[in-house]
């Protein structure tokens, strides 16, 4: 076995775990995980642990219309995205 092939069956193995590893740092986090072929996003869920909102992700204020109010344990952290393949863009109007 060659080296170059050697260290492509390597990396075929190391692929799966690697995998398995971030999905279980994602479900352990407070970060969920989207990619399909134009994007990775990670965005940020509320926290299980949060004092102030107990891992709803807010509550509701009262009035005639109410609203929810979103916590800070998840509302104030950035999306993290990266994009991979453009959007092809869609007409504003039909072509006949």
């Amino acid at each position: 076995m060659t080296a170059h092939r050697l260290r492509a069956a390597l990396l075929l193995a190391a692929a799966p775990l690697a995998a398995a590893t971030a999905a279980a740092a994602l479900k352990a986090g407070d970060r969920s995980l989207f990619a399909d072929r134009h994007r990775i996003q990670l965005t940020s869920q509320p926290r299980r642990s949060c004092p102030d909102c107990r891992g709803t992700g807010g509550w509701w204020t009262g009035g005639a219309n109410p609203e929810m109010e979103a916590c800070g344990c998840w509302a104030d952290r950035p999306e993290l995205r990266v994009r991979l393949v453009p959007v092809p863009a869609w007409p504003d109007e039909p072509p006949f």
